[in-house]
């Protein structure tokens, strides 16, 4: 996500400061650079932040990445929330012009779909989970901002569609060898939002005084596991595919409790966002598959 989005925001005439705890020799682009910081040592360049009029917070150690462990539960969370404070103190203690927070949140700050045409809005409460109580814990850690003059609007992302890895690669690996993979009875549904979608919205968030507060980052049409993988399938091997169900108990063995996730059905709306005068390019899953396709055979640029 931070890749293409820096690269989205160069693209717009931004300049970009990443900060990172290893620093490269050289940058791609002039108006990009790099600063240090460290989040468990809670150090961190302030000239960078000083620097800055936007601050876009994406920190956090990815959620299905490991077996979820007490230790990498805690790791996942303090991630988030550690970040958070680092950023909050340091404005605090320094004089700085930044005028607004976009922060990254998820929808696993929601639980399963309470009955069918049912969805999720930014009033719901967080759902009493691991991912629910994590998401509240990581919006709660970036209010403090708010208390310093400087708008924080909170972007809860759905399942994000990219070449560049996340959900659509692990939906790929058994389709590349024919099998189109149907987790479950597949009827769960996924909320989802194409990358170039995502970026877009963050930086309406930037450009939109009036954004604050927790916003819902998906699609206007949400699809059920089965379609997503079946049409995926269809587009990289055409008919030369079986669709094969993955039984719970394999699910479960496989990722022993992130399991609950990927078979959660969890349906998102996006009106919100939408009346704050955003408007998607890809609101179809159709459309948002085929031009991902397009990009990853190379016949076109990534945005």
């Amino acid at each position: 996500m931070g890749k293409t989005l820096s690269k989205y925001l160069l693209s717009k005439g931004f300049k970009v400061i990443v900060l990172s705890r290893t620093i490269p020799k050289t940058a791609a682009d002039s108006n990009i650079q790099y600063a240090t910081w460290d989040v468990k040592k809670q150090t961190i360049d302030v000239e960078a932040l000083q620097l800055a009029d936007f601050i876009i917070h994406l920190a956090g150690a990815g959620v299905v990445d490991k077996k979820w462990t007490d230790a990498y539960k805690k790791e996942i969370e303090e991630s988030r929330t550690q970040s958070s404070k680092l950023i909050v103190d340091t404005l605090k203690a320094h004089s700085h012009s930044v005028k607004a927070i976009i922060s990254s949140s998820a929808i696993g700050w929601y639980g399963s779909d309470k009955q069918p045409g049912f969805a999720f809005t930014e009033e719901d409460p967080a759902d009493d989970s691991f991912l629910g109580r994590t998401c509240q814990l990581w919006e709660d850690s970036i209010e403090p901002a708010t208390a310093l003059g400087i708008r924080v609007c909170k972007l809860r992302t759905g399942i994000v569609l990219s070449n560049d890895g996340g959900a659509l690669a692990e939906f790929k690996k058994p389709i590349q060898m024919g099998v189109a993979g149907i987790l479950g009875n597949g009827k769960q549904i996924v909320s989802w939002i194409h990358i170039d979608d995502l970026c877009r919205m963050f930086l309406h968030a930037i450009e939109n005084a009036s954004m604050h507060g927790s916003y819902n980052a998906v699609a206007p049409t949400p699809v059920s596991n089965k379609e997503l993988t079946l049409k995926l399938a269809q587009l990289i091997k055409g008919s030369f595919y079986i669709s094969l169900h993955v039984p719970v108990f394999i699910l479960k063995l496989m990722l022993g409790t992130r399991s609950e996730e990927v078979l959660k059905s969890t349906t998102v709306s996006c009106t919100k966002i939408r009346n704050e005068g955003f408007t998607f390019l890809y609101p179809g899953i159709d459309a948002a598959l085929a031009e991902l396709s397009k990009k990853s055979t190379g016949a076109t640029d990534q945005i």
